[in-house]
């Protein structure tokens, strides 16, 4: 087995963290043209302080994956080289779509187990935290992600894409879902059948019964829809957390469920109980349990 060459991670972790640095000040234009125009259209979406906090979890989930990108990476390359049926070409650009498309499903499915598994859904809460929707909440992300989600991609290191096209697909998959955080943009027709689209997002982002655990997808909707986890928007969500967290204290909005599932633990009674706590659904609680915790903080 091929050992991955550290100085090319390395040289790749700062090429991959560029168009993300370089789009900084598109994201502060955009964010600031939606503030302004939902000023004007007289809708309340941002808060300020709220907004500053989505930016510095943006600022501290950039400073982490520097890091950890360098670890995944490893991973992938080990076992792209270990066990790859073949190799993508780089220079087909059928195979590029085709990869950015295979990135999606394995996103879909990564991003379902985060809502479904308390301790990755404990990574991702941060995300949900918000109970506004705008351009800024896009940015509120996980710190601790990478703890889980690279699993998720392997299978495209055995089908043979390299970790080039990866990383590069994978951008693309993230830098799309950016624009779909915004309530200024109502139903988009037909698009709303086959892409992730604001109004599909939305409905992922709030916390009315009729949104809990739906619309999964990175760009394509059509995942949801064959895998049962699709909703249309009904009517305007409620964002958020079905229990706030009611802080903008970053530290407390990136661990406070993993707090929470390490205080079950510890008063579990039995292995079986542990392991529920940590690798249940949210809110899972033993059969036997005398005060069910019911408020999970789902979104």
């Amino acid at each position: 087995m091929t050992v991955p060459d550290t100085e090319a991670l390395h040289n790749e972790r700062d090429k991959t963290m560029n168009p993300i640095v370089y789009a900084i000040p598109v994201f502060m234009l955009t964010i600031l043209l939606e503030a302004w125009v939902a000023r004007r259209r007289g809708v309340a979406v941002y808060d300020i302080p709220d907004a500053i906090t989505s930016l510095h979890h943006g600022l501290l989930s950039q400073v982490t994956n520097a890091f950890t990108k360098i670890a995944t990476l490893g991973i992938y390359i080990a076992v792209y080289e270990a066990y790859r049926f073949t190799e993508w070409s780089m220079s087909s650009i059928p195979l590029w779509i085709l990869a950015l498309v295979l990135y999606d499903l394995c996103y879909y499915w990564a991003h379902r187990m985060y809502h479904e598994v308390n301790v990755m859904w404990a990574s991702h809460v941060v995300h949900h935290s918000s109970e506004y929707y705008n351009l800024s909440t896009a940015l509120r992300q996980t710190s601790t992600g990478a703890l889980f989600g690279w699993v998720f991609y392997l299978p495209l290191a055995v089908l043979g894409i390299p970790w080039q096209m990866l990383v590069i697909v994978g951008l693309i998959d993230l830098l799309y879902q950016y624009w779909v955080h915004t309530e200024l943009i109502g139903r988009m027709g037909v698009l709303d059948r086959i892409l992730v689209t604001p109004s599909n997002h939305r409905v992922h982002h709030g916390q009315n019964d009729y949104c809990i655990d739906k619309n999964y997808g990175g760009i394509l909707i059509i995942w949801d829809r064959m895998f049962g986890t699709f909703q249309a928007e009904l009517f305007r969500p409620h964002y958020g957390l079905t229990k706030p967290v009611n802080t903008f204290n970053i530290w407390k909005l990136q661990t406070h469920e993993y707090v929470a599932i390490a205080r079950d633990v510890r008063a579990a009674r039995s292995w079986r109980s542990r392991l529920g706590f940590v690798l249940g659904p949210p809110g899972w609680q033993p059969r036997d349990a005398m005060s069910p915790r019911v408020d999970a903080l789902r979104p």
